[in-house]
């Protein structure tokens, strides 16, 4: 796991979906899936929030936490819906980086989401490793 690949909202670009299908190159395995190489990376300062944060679209904060209003109502709706439905928060990673800093946040994310079989990445997104689980992505909305 990758600093830069933090995005300022707390997601861990590097589980998800779109980065892992860049990262392992799925259009040359015929799949068509978005790709992306994470907010940090393409010059967003963040995909999801930066367009109701002055903030972040100006690029005057690397993390939420350093708002006065984190987290917005923004933030919190989207926390909720990745919590409910990918098992994973980005509240809680901002937190986390807070009080123990980004070095211990890529720790903890590369065990967490690790792929048992292979030691890959999972995707938060799909639960699959791309790497060993590749067939198993046209089974998985």
């Amino acid at each position: 796991m990758e600093e830069k690949l933090i995005a300022p909202c707390g997601m861990n670009c590097g589980i998800c979906i779109s980065y892992l299908s860049m990262h392992n190159d799925l259009h040359k395995q015929g799949s068509h899936r978005k790709c992306c190489v994470g907010c940090i990376p393409r010059g967003k300062n963040c995909t999801y929030v930066k367009g109701l944060c002055n903030l972040l679209a100006q690029g005057l904060v690397r993390f939420c936490f350093e708002c006065e209003q984190f987290p917005c109502n923004r933030l919190k709706t989207l926390d909720k819906r990745y919590h409910d439905k990918y098992h994973m928060s980005m509240i809680e990673n901002l937190k986390f980086i807070q009080e123990h800093g980004i070095e211990s946040l890529l720790e903890k994310e590369e065990g967490k989401w690790r792929c048992p079989d292979c030691g890959d990445t999972l995707s938060c997104h799909t639960g699959l490793c791309l790497r060993c689980g590749f067939d198993l992505l046209g089974q998985n909305p």
